[in-house]
């Protein structure tokens, strides 16, 4: 037994001299990836309305993802803007990205610029007194944001967000492909939450949109969906499966979260950030966002690949005839509601 001792000994010394040299390596490596994040040119996101809710999850979650940017939190009540900015920015001493107050002014020079201010809507408003009074909202950012960096891109958040894209467009004068829409990006990922519970594959193995209009026009494009290179209504977990279940469970998701704490904004506050990261990191990711769609001239969610640029590119969705008839309900109400505010 004594003789083993010597070996036991060298050996815990090795170990301990092993576990020594593997901290200093990952001391310099983390000191040699810092060095390099110190490098790199940071961009800048303003997040418009980030005092509120929706705007500060969308800022802290810009922070939590690691983005290298600096976050500015802008909003006409300044003491909600400054509050939430210092609250965040002692999140970020881990991270490569920073976040501070902001003003109007510096928003418009930022790459990428997010709006999530605007009215709520109350209970028994027309939908269309709504638009009005955001309408109203939007101009006047976009008046304060001027002049607008030629580059800039605007991810627009507030609702109803098909018809504000469009507003945002026109009165920021920046090309179709630079505003977008966050769109029914939250609904399809929803959607793909509730598959993956039935079908037990990842959501992000699951490509299934929700399309249209978001809102009540919104649609499943199940003839589209794919798992595993094949239609996902072929999954055998998916027979006897209540389509028109799953699709009133989404749109009543939002409603359920409403009535039990007031809004909602950790989810779609994470879908912003991802945006805003794929416009920053030129990335080509595929999102259902609102965008300019050629082919139904109008914005409205429907697949696209975001990159620096903004869209770089729409695609064809193939839909069954019951699918293209909602697609046109769509186009037609969206239609309807911008041609007031051309």
């Amino acid at each position: 037994m004594l003789h083993t001792l010597p070996k036991l000994i060298y050996t815990s010394q090795l170990s301990s001299l092993l576990r020594a040299r593997a901290l200093i390596l990952t001391n310099k490596l983390y000191n040699v990836k810092q060095s390099l994040m110190a490098t790199i040119p940071k961009q800048r996101v303003s997040v418009i309305g980030g005092g509120g809710n929706v705007g500060a999850s969308t800022a802290f979650a810009l922070i939590a993802k690691g983005v290298p940017a600096e976050v500015l939190v802008v909003d006409v009540v300044d003491k909600a803007a400054e509050g939430q900015a210092l609250d965040i920015s002692d999140a970020s001493f881990m991270m490569p990205g920073t976040c501070r107050k902001g003003s109007f002014k510096e928003a418009g020079q930022s790459d990428v610029i997010i709006i999530t201010a605007g009215a709520r809507q109350q209970p028994g408003e027309p939908r269309s007194n709504l638009i009005d009074r955001n309408y109203k909202i939007i101009k006047s950012i976009m008046d304060s944001l001027q002049p607008i960096k030629s580059s800039a891109k605007i991810l627009m958040v507030s609702n109803p967000v098909d018809v504000l894209t469009d507003i945002a467009q026109k009165t920021s004068g920046l090309p179709r492909k630079q505003v977008i829409g966050s769109g029914t990006y939250l609904d399809s990922g929803r959607l793909r939450n509730v598959l993956s519970e039935i079908t037990g594959v990842s959501p992000t193995s699951i490509h299934a949109y929700m399309l249209g209009e978001h809102g009540d026009n919104q649609f499943t494009g199940w003839s589209s969906a794919r798992i595993g290179g094949r239609p996902l209504l072929e999954h055998p977990k998916m027979k006897n499966v209540n389509l028109n279940e799953i699709y009133e469970k989404i749109q009543r998701k939002a409603y359920v979260i409403i009535d039990a704490k007031g809004s909602t904004y950790y989810g779609i506050g994470i879908c912003a950030a991802t945006l805003a990261e794929a416009l920053l990191n030129n990335t080509s990711q595929v999102f259902p966002v609102v965008n300019y769609v050629e082919n139904f001239g109008c914005y409205m969610s429907w697949p696209a690949a975001i990159g620096c640029d903004g869209v770089e590119q729409s695609f064809d969705v193939k839909l069954n005839k019951e699918e293209d008839k909602k697609l046109q309900t769509a186009i037609a109400a969206i239609k309807d509601a911008c041609s007031k505010y051309d």
